[in-house]
């Protein structure tokens, strides 16, 4: 069997401590043929580790080498250019979160990928993983109808990093993420909205279908912060239903660094809670009753190896499931991007 040839552009802290080890486990079918980062000493230690053909601090070296599939972990201002560039290379691409800093860049990507035949993954983890899959096809066969009202909540031990007094507590030990990544708004977009409140958009939007029409949002950014570290959101959905997003970053540490993460919605036919934190799906429907559906102990900690095996099944044919393809992605940067429209201007933001 052919490997399949991989390129890596943006191979920091995270694509160091997720997306390599992940593809290194099945390196009988993966070949390591570029690799692109800031920094030669770093560059080198990567090209060393995981044997790298390539190595170079532009991104289309990489590509000139030819790759079958690539893992773009840039900053997020850089995701745009880099996937474009890789989807017209012809690669299958794995793009870290948040997808982009804008819903047009998104929608382009998402029509390249369409237009070229190649798969296009977003990096959101919960959404691959079982407890959620069972979730989604759950809902899928019954469902709840038209979304009336959803409630996201997301606390996540952030605010060392977006603080800039800290660094992240999944980061690789090689090598400190990058600062002006998380904290520089012309880089990262903003703060915890775009760092992990894109992980919870995701996971809703995957779950019910759901997009965004237009925002409300305050967002605060105590201790001096570049960059928000908590966000109140009003979205207004499309078929008339209302949405409420809260975030919080909160101290390191906190609850054994176990991410609160849940989605409450309630529907025309029925409602559900999904609780990555507490480890429980349930669903309810008039005439039915409830169903808790099984969840195993561990299932809701977050497995940041999963997108990356799941592009490789995805390309081999293994599967045709993408829980966190473009398309999802562009959902989530609409509502981002008119949350800081409105957090901006103080006004309601709408989709135009």
């Amino acid at each position: 069997m052919t490997k399949l040839r991989l390129g890596v552009i943006g191979a920091g802290s995270w694509a160091l401590a997720a997306h390599l080890p992940a593809l290194e486990a099945v390196s009988d079918e993966v070949e390591f043929v570029g690799v692109c980062r800031h920094g030669e000493e770093a560059l080198g230690r990567v090209k060393e580790r995981f044997g790298f053909q390539v190595a170079s601090q532009d991104h289309r070296d990489v590509l000139a080498a030819g790759v079958d599939i690539a893992v773009v972990a840039s900053p997020t201002a850089d995701h745009y250019e880099h996937a474009m560039a890789a989807l017209e290379a012809g690669a299958h691409v794995l793009c870290e979160k948040p997808f982009t800093l804008t819903a047009t860049q998104a929608w382009s990507l998402v029509d390249t990928a369409e237009r070229s035949g190649r798969h296009l993954l977003v990096s959101f983890g919960w959404n691959f993983s079982p407890m959620i899959a069972r979730a989604r096809e759950a809902l899928g066969a019954t469902g709840i109808g038209a979304v009336e009202h959803m409630a996201v909540t997301m606390s996540s031990q952030t605010r060392e990093l977006l603080a800039d007094t800290g660094a992240y507590p999944d980061a690789s030990q090689d090598s400190a993420p990058e600062q002006a990544t998380w904290t520089d708004p012309q880089k990262s977009g903003g703060g915890y909205a775009q760092a992990q409140l894109s992980h919870a958009l995701a996971l809703a939007f995957g779950l019910t279908g759901a997009r965004a029409r237009g925002a409300f949002a305050l967002m605060s950014a105590p201790l001096g912060a570049r960059v928000e570290l908590h966000d109140a959101i009003c979205l207004a959905l499309d078929g008339g239903g209302i949405c409420s997003v809260g975030g919080a970053s909160s101290f390191l540490g906190a609850d054994g660094n176990k991410h609160h993460l849940a989605v409450e919605a309630v529907g025309s036919d029925g409602q559900f809670t999904v609780d990555v934190f507490r480890e429980r799906v349930s669903i309810f429907r008039p005439g039915q009753g409830q169903v808790d559906l099984p969840v195993t102990p561990g299932e809701g900690a977050y497995d940041g190896s999963r997108p990356a095996r799941r592009l490789v099944d995805l390309v081999r044919g293994r599967t045709t499931d993408n829980p966190a393809p473009g398309e999802l992605g562009a959902r989530t940067v609409e509502a981002l991007e008119l949350a800081y429209r409105s957090a901006s201007s103080g006004l309601f933001e709408a989709l135009a």
